[in-house]
């Protein structure tokens, strides 16, 4: 590159010591080109000869030039491309009025070597001696130039002129390395970046689910970089994996290129995308061939996607169905007469402007203009008359049905005129220059044309919109073609859609019906590692193997597949569980002892059941309130101990159905009230028993006196209300509260209340064990006392029935998880409610309704019954 910049620096001019104000080139370049005068000149760099010789240097006598072979037509229509551009550029009246536009283009022949010389005589000028201004004026050789086609000769020639800051526009060079303005801070291209074709082929690898592919790339900046993009882009967008990625040997290298297809035809991956020249693709399809490697899908680069080359009968098995990306094709009005009257230019057949015009009537006519070479004549050869008929003869050069490099060359002329417009139009102390001055065609400079290429925008007669970003890059917009193999054998590349970045971001339009699939069903293939996970499992990684490459493992229990990363399962939230299938997450069964089921049904029944006898009792003793039986064992007690049992019953309802904060709390109040009430008055019973048998003995009556029937009720409510305190204090200080369990299932929320404080809870239930053992301990001692005043033993009876309720009820309770807990403490509270009632009220209902005889004061009193 040093040795480049030196040759820059001296080909411009070297003052001659005979006279100070004669400049004369260093050397001379004799280039292929077509050269036309104007007011301003672009320069232009195009591939219109495939291959260059270059002669040995011994270096004892002048070096000879290099010399071009192997004509390309196609490369000789983009140059005519830009020849019409400017020629239809000069004929509008609109853009650029009073200036004419000229050119200067030049053949690389695929060389940065030959392409390197086009570019400094563009720079330098080609006359070999011209005279010095004293003033200095006067316009560069060229102001602009179009190309290269080449990104590696483009790198290279834009890092040299960009120093300069003379604009270069790219019709063909793709590498993304071009959009770094440090480095190339003058270039720009009609052309969109390899990193966008990139991401085209990205987006049409997950449009059909291929995410196991194999990458062919060139080895030249081209290739090298198009595939440092598919590295990171694939990683970042989660798109797939490479299988491999394999480097194209320049050259017919048989040994490498055998490597490299068995590599592909042992690969598991059925997607190839190849980034490489048509040249390249030529020697590696040639191994395919050999090694007949088929059921494979291609997807070619912009770089041979129309390679007519590669469109053969005995490459189609091979290539049918090729999916490629191609510059976006263009219509130019026109173009086709241009071409037809290039003829009226070999009338001057010693043009030095018309070389390339001669070579390809040479090449197109199989003759050689006068003076031939040596011995062309006596070998049978013709010399061209220049009167041959173009329109007669079979040449890729008139058909303009796909026009896509010229389009962009078209694009770029077009983008150097409007931006030399724009200049010319600047209003003197409105400029954009320091002072607000302007550019003027008599002093300009390539680094004042740099500013209106930036600003460029304008609209080709095709429709499309021409203008560059911050890097100098065009529009993105590529089409997508399809390679039909039609069945009389011959080969149709057909557009089956397009991407371009639009306001919704890049966006892939794609006609899959008309695709042509080269395979058996028709259909597009399957190319991955690992087939998808099924909902359920979660991806494992294969030890050094590609991401895509990996093992479905079953998410457990209670997780589901991670719709964002499926290297992991997701937890479901705290009331869901995973379903069956593990694929999404349910609401967990909710277990609480319900209504609906027959364990409530049984003890709702049970409870209203026990509430009704209640009742039924209440209504009897009622009724039959002035009998003997009912009067002897205090009728008052009596009622109020019928009233507690019926408050037990009731209670037990409030353990059934979904637990809430209400029924939590009112619950163990209402249980622990109804037995404290309950057992109270049965104590007060058990007192007033011994109190009327000590009354019954001479001198007894005090003992009747000072527990009267005021006494009894305010044992009553002191007892009672004492167990109201102890609540009260409960629920103040740790109150019980709902609580979703889910330790005991994890599909299951286990609906409960928990007692807030066990200290509370063990003081309630410790206070009515405290009475009924109080209650069994009196009743016991009264036990041995007359049969017809005693009811001391139904008492006795039933305090041991209470009490062995509730010692078995307690372990009960514990060792209950769940739903069974609550079953258990009413289980608890219907069979002591019901020892309780049959116990005490059992016997006397018998009397009352079967046994009326023995419902008198005789028999009460023990003197026989009444028959």
């Amino acid at each position: 590159m040093c040795l480049m910049l030196l040759y820059f620096y001296f080909s411009y001019a070297m003052i001659s010591p005979l006279d100070s104000t004669s400049c004369q080139l260093l050397g001379q370049f004799h280039l292929n080109g077509m050269h036309m005068t104007g007011d301003v000149v672009l320069g232009g760099l195009f591939e219109i000869h495939f291959f260059s010789v270059f002669p040995d240097l011994s270096f004892t006598s002048e070096p000879q030039q290099p010399t071009c072979h192997s004509f390309d037509v196609l490369g000789f229509r983009q140059a005519q491309t830009m020849a019409f551009a400017i020629d239809e550029i000069n004929r509008n009246s609109n853009l650029l009025p009073n200036v004419t536009l000229g050119y200067s283009l030049y053949d690389n022949c695929l060389s940065l070597d030959i392409g390197f010389r086009a570019a400094l005589s563009l720079a330098s000028g080609q006359e070999e001696q011209f005279i010095l201004d004293k003033t200095c004026a006067g316009n560069p050789p060229v102001v602009g130039i179009v190309g290269d086609a080449s990104s590696t000769r483009s790198i290279a020639i834009s890092a040299v002129l960009g120093l300069y800051r003379v604009p270069m526009v790219s019709y063909f060079a793709t590498c993304s390395c071009l959009s770094d303005r440090q480095k190339f801070p003058s270039f720009f291209r009609t052309i969109p970046s390899d990193a966008f074709q990139v991401r085209a082929m990205i987006q049409i690898l997950r449009r059909f689910g291929w995410t196991w592919a194999g990458l062919l790339i060139s080895d030249n900046d081209y290739g090298l970089h198009a595939a440092r993009s598919f590295q990171s882009d694939l990683a970042q967008s989660g798109g797939g994996c490479l299988a491999y990625l394999e480097v194209l040997p320049w050259g017919n290298d048989p040994a490498e290129l055998r490597r490299i297809v068995d590599v592909m035809r042992k690969s598991t991956a059925r997607v190839v995308i190849a980034f490489a020249h048509e040249n390249l693709m030529i020697n590696l399809m040639k191994e395919v061939v050999r090694q007949n490697v088929t059921g494979l899908q291609w997807m070619a680069s912009e770089g041979w996607t129309a390679a007519t080359v590669l469109q053969t009968p005995q490459l189609m098995p091979y290539l049918g169905g090729t999916l490629g990306i191609a510059i976006r094709r263009g219509h130019i009005p026109g173009f086709r007469d241009f071409l037809l009257q290039m003829q009226s230019d070999l009338q001057h057949n010693n043009s030095y402007g018309n070389i390339l015009v001669k070579k390809f009537w040479e090449h197109t006519f199989q003759c050689k203009f006068a003076p031939p070479q040596a011995g062309w004549v006596e070998a049978g050869g013709s010399l061209c008359t220049g009167q041959e008929d173009l329109e007669n003869v079979d040449t890729e050069l008139l058909d303009i049905t796909n026009l896509r490099p010229e389009y962009n060359v078209y694009k770029a002329v077009y983008a150097l005129a409007f931006a030399l417009d724009d200049m010319l139009q600047c209003e003197p102390g409105r400029g954009p220059f320091s002072g607000h001055s302007c550019a003027t065609l008599q002093r300009l400079e390539p680094w004042q044309l740099v500013y209106y290429l930036e600003k460029v925008n304008f609209t080709t007669p095709f429709g499309d919109q021409v203008s560059f970003d911050e890097n100098g890059d065009a529009l993105p917009i590529y089409d997508v073609m399809n390679w039909l193999w039609l069945p009389d054998g011959r080969t149709k590349v057909q557009n089956v859609g397009e991407v371009k970045e639009s306001a919704k971001g890049e966006e892939l339009i794609l006609d899959e019906d008309k695709i042509f699939w080269n395979f058996e069903s028709k259909q597009p293939p399957q190319s991955v590692c690992s087939e998808s996970c099924p909902p359920g499992t979660r991806m494992a990684r294969k030890k050094g193997e590609p991401e895509c490459c990996f093992d479905c493992i079953p998410c457990s229990e209670g997780k589901i597949t991670n719709k964002t990363d499926s290297m992991e399962c997701t937890s479901c939230p705290e009331d869901f569980w995973s379903s069956p299938q593990r694929d999404h997450c349910v609401s967990k069964k909710t277990e609480f002892l319900s209504y609906n089921e027959p364990l409530g049904i049984c003890l709702t029944t049970a409870s209203l059941l026990g509430t009704f006898i209640c009742v039924a009792v209440l209504g009897i003793f009622i009724y039959h309130r002035n009998t003997p039986i009912v009067r002897a064992n205090n009728s008052e007690l009596s009622f109020q101990l019928l009233l507690s049992l019926k408050l037990c019953f009731l209670c037990s309802l409030l353990f059934i159905g979904r637990p809430r904060l209400w029924t939590c709390q009112l619950r163990h109040a209402a249980f622990g009230m109804s037995f404290v009430l309950c057992v109270s008055c049965i104590l007060v019973k058990t007192i007033v028993v011994l109190a009327v048998f000590k009354a019954s003995k001479p001198g007894g009556g005090a003992h009747l006196k000072w527990f009267g029937p005021l006494q009894q009720r305010g044992t009553v409510l002191v007892l009672t209300s004492i167990q109201a305190a102890i609540c009260t204090a409960w629920l103040v200080s740790s109150s019980p509260a709902p609580h979703k369990n889910t330790q005991y299932h994890n599909d299951k929320i286990v609906y409960e209340c928990v007692v807030g404080s066990t200290v509370g809870f063990g003081v309630l239930l410790g206070y009515i064990g405290l009475l009924a053992i109080l209650s069994c301990l009196i009743a016991f001692l009264a036990r041995n006392l007359p049969d017809t005043f005693n009811e001391a033993k139904l008492i006795n009876f039933s305090m041991l029935i209470f009490c062995a309720v509730w010692v078995a009820f307690v372990p009960a309770y514990v060792s209950s998880p769940g739903k069974y807990a609550d079953a258990v403490e009413v289980f608890a509270i219907l069979a002591s409610s019901f020892g309780l009632l049959v116990s005490l009220f059992g016997p006397k209902c018998y009397i009352i309704l079967l046994r009326p005889e023995r419902n008198t004061k005789k028999a009460i009193m023990g003197r026989g019954t009444e028959s």
